[in-house]
């Protein structure tokens, strides 16, 4: 199923998802942006002209998702990828030369050599992100920008990765499941930047913040760093998965208690945003889609951001495409999780989560 708007750079459906223990990070500088003057004076433009229509923005550290690592479920090694623009709609391999036009490079030195060395694997670990630093404020100058197809082409001749000039922020998002069967989306509201009045699903960003303030160390605007993340690359992990546990705190109002853990499908692609990458989960909710109701109206502390709750069976969601009525009126995000739920098909009784073999 084609869509221009997204497409999946990674599915771990052979695995049924990821657990967190299954996941690990490599930490990294060498995995920021690239730039230069001209560029960081355009960034300041856009942000300038950005916060004069809306003041209420706000320039919040985020992680640049550069690149991964999957074990190969033949058990041929590791193989490797860069976070390149795929064509919309394809869906990501596990194995072989290419996933999604991403050159791979097998343990075994096979492929097309890369510029990061293969990481060391924990027990039990299937998948390693590399991870560096960016912000908001370059995202919207770079990915968001009217002059992302430069800076693309920019970052492809001067550094071999059509990526290398752009923010690439990392984001979350979630398809979160009740008891009685029914998946939860939300209606955007008119006053957040992007995808206003479509339907989403539960979502942002994993915060370097969080973990410096885990951490114990400074966490001002201007002082976060890779260097203390570097040396606890676990909470880095963790809040991967425990950020999108908080948006659904936040933004629909349900306790933490009554989540389930998060289980990671993969990575979807918005090419709305020149490509920019979400890890996209499956989360299961003990409470009915009614009782979700009643506890989104109350109100959380992020219900500004929507202004419906709606609900779609998990058999009407495993059937959704591009001529479903509902397709047009989703936005990019809830596109790419709902691509890989279908593939992924995470939380079924005949196919449980499964160990690195």
């Amino acid at each position: 199923m084609l869509d221009p708007e997204v497409s999946l750079l990674l599915d771990c459906a052979h695995w049924s998802g990821l657990l967190e223990h299954q996941v690990q990070v490599e930490l990294s500088d060498r995995f920021n942006r690239q730039t230069d003057p001209l560029l960081e004076q355009h960034i300041n433009q856009v942000w300038t002209e950005r916060l004069s229509k809306e003041p209420w923005l706000f320039n919040g550290a985020k992680f640049r998702l550069h690149s991964f690592w999957l074990a190969s479920p033949e058990n041929l090694g590791c193989f490797q990828s860069d976070c390149g623009e795929q064509q919309g709609g394809e869906t990501a391999q596990h194995c072989g030369d290419v996933i999604n036009g991403c050159i791979l490079q097998t343990e075994d030195g096979g492929g097309t050599s890369q510029k990061t060395s293969q990481p060391k694997h924990h027990p039990g670990s299937v998948l390693t992100l590399r991870l560096g630093l960016t912000c908001y404020k370059d995202y919207l100058g770079t990915n968001w920008s009217g002059e992302v197809a430069d800076l693309r082409c920019r970052g492809q001749e001067e550094f071999g990765d059509p990526l290398a000039l752009l923010a690439q922020p990392l984001g979350v998002g979630a398809v979160l499941c009740t008891c009685d069967g029914q998946v939860v989306f939300i209606r955007r509201s008119q006053k957040v930047a992007e995808a206003r009045g479509l339907l989403d699903i539960p979502g942002g960003h994993p915060e370097p913040k969080a973990v410096c303030e885990r951490l114990g160390e400074a966490a001002g605007k201007d002082q976060i760093s890779l260097v203390m993340m570097e040396q606890r690359p676990d909470a880095v992990v963790s809040e991967l998965f425990s950020s999108i546990c908080a948006e659904i705190r936040d933004e629909v109002n349900i306790p933490w208690s009554s989540l389930g853990a998060p289980v990671l499908m993969g990575i979807a692609l918005n090419h709305t945003s020149a490509g920019r990458p979400s890890l996209e989960f499956y989360i299961s909710c003990s409470l009915s889609s009614d009782e979700v109701r009643t506890l989104y109206w109350k109100g959380g502390a992020e219900a500004n951001e929507s202004t419906d709750v709606v609900f779609l069976s998990t058999t009407e969601v495993m059937q959704l495409n591009r001529s479903s009525p509902l397709w047009s009126e989703m936005c990019p995000s809830a596109k790419g999780a709902m691509l890989l739920y279908q593939v992924v098909k995470p939380g079924e009784p005949s196919k449980p989560n499964r160990e690195e073999r």
